[in-house]
């Protein structure tokens, strides 16, 4: 905009100066041709009138310069002696100071006759010209910021009233998440191309949100139907064991067939977890309960595993406070990490916990070599797990069900330490 003001004004400005000037002229011509008019009948330009004496003149010059009549406040011979010469033969043209006349002087000199040896000037002030050219550039000056300052203003509300249905469809893309129940883009009225992206990218959610429909209720579908044989094959398995009659071979095949199938279950029973949060949020039965009975329960249910490979569970809790949580869930939160502390710790396992003035804080940590630099920033997504983790089983989703847990409770989980591995879960209280 400033460009095309500033071009606009310098167009004006010029197309202005060389009107003016061309009136300037046709009124010098006018004036010489009446002058020599009057010259010539009456031998004399005495009494020539004129509008303005103190911004027009008349004069007669001889062929040495030399004043021989004159109309007007003019002082003095207004053309030199080579003006003079060169008027003789042709119309002279010229801008100069001229005493007793205002400002610079525009002057029109040529010989009043063919053959005559005298020069018959003209003159006018270019006082009102450059006055009024002057009168412009100040109205530019002022009126050009303020044409800025309003096409600015009025062009920022063009463009964010048309860049509006764009904002808003960018707030509610920057919103929606999956499995948030058919959220789409809001669509402007104008049957637009920004209305018709709209569209596009409301049936790409739409399709994606069938997908991914099809994926949950697949996972869902599949771990709550793959509960039932495996439990069936579990006890068929033991109740085997129990009869006897096999070689240590066979027994050896039994409980590692036994083993397969608890991860099976425990595999089936995360996948039911998540696909339960990512439907609804999961479902909780809050209950008060002391916060050191829940970490007993935990430390109960892995102290013969952990004895096996010659480690122990401790439980670091000042007191008994009551907290008001869904006690399996939380159970079960602490239970992944107490389980990835066996599988992939060494030493001892601490369970701790504290109730704060707005929250409770439970931790677990112990000895070994901690997360793996690879998994930095993503151990609580699902299947995560390291290039070291893959060979002992487990299929990534324990932290994620820790994560799941946190949030459905309000609150949420982190690693405080990476190694040795300490998780901190923080529920509001």
């Amino acid at each position: 905009m400033v460009v095309v003001l500033v071009g606009t004004g310098v167009f004006v400005y010029l197309r202005l100066r060389a009107d003016l000037n061309d009136s300037i002229d046709n009124t010098l011509r006018a004036r010489w041709a009446a002058a020599a008019e009057m010259l010539g009948r009456s031998g004399s330009i005495d009494g020539f009138p004129l509008e303005d004496a103190e911004e027009s003149f008349v004069q007669v010059l001889d062929q040495n310069g030399q004043v021989l009549d004159l109309a007007g406040l003019a002082q003095g011979r207004v053309l030199t002696l080579a003006a003079v010469e060169a008027a003789r033969s042709s119309s002279n043209w010229s801008e100069r100071s001229v005493a007793g006349i205002d400002g610079t002087v525009r002057i029109l000199a040529r010989a009043p006759t063919t053959g005559s040896q005298g020069v018959l000037v003209v003159g006018q002030s270019l006082g009102n010209r450059d006055e009024a050219l002057a009168d412009l550039l100040a109205s530019f000056a002022v009126g050009g910021p303020a044409a800025v300052l309003v096409a600015s203003l009025v062009g920022y509300w063009l463009a964010s009233a048309g860049l509006a249905p764009v904002e808003s469809m960018r707030r509610t893309a920057a919103a929606i998440s999956w499995g948030a129940g058919g959220q789409r883009l809001p669509l402007p009225a104008a049957r637009d191309e920004i209305r018709r992206l709209g569209e596009t990218i409301n049936e790409m959610i739409a399709r994606l949100d069938r997908s991914y429909e099809r994926e949950r209720r697949f996972v869902a579908d599949a771990s709550h139907e793959l509960r039932t044989p495996i439990a069936v094959m579990k006890t068929e398995l033991e109740a085997a064991i129990q009869n006897g009659g096999y070689t240590a071979e066979v027994g050896e095949s039994l409980r590692a067939a036994i083993e397969e199938g608890d991860a099976l279950a425990q595999l089936a029973e995360d996948l039911l977890v998540l696909a339960l949060d990512s439907e609804n949020g999961l479902a909780l039965a809050k209950t008060p309960i002391g916060m050191r009975a829940i970490l007993e329960t935990v430390r109960m249910r892995f102290v013969n595993r952990a004895a096996q490979q010659g480690r122990s569970i401790v439980i670091a809790v000042d007191g008994d406070s009551e907290i008001v949580v869904d006690p399996l869930r939380v159970q079960q939160a602490l239970g992944n990490l107490v389980d990835n502390a066996l599988r992939h710790g060494s030493a001892t396992i601490t369970l701790a916990g504290v109730v704060e003035s707005d929250r409770v804080v439970l931790e677990v940590s112990d000895e070994g070599p901690g997360f793996p630099v690879e998994l930095a920033g993503r151990e609580f997504e699902r299947f995560s797990r390291g290039a070291e983790a893959r060979n002992r089983g487990g299929a990534g989703l324990g932290l994620a069900i820790v994560k799941a847990v946190a949030q459905a409770h309000g609150g949420d989980v982190e690693v405080m330490a990476a190694t040795p591995a300490t998780v901190r879960i923080s529920i509001p209280r």
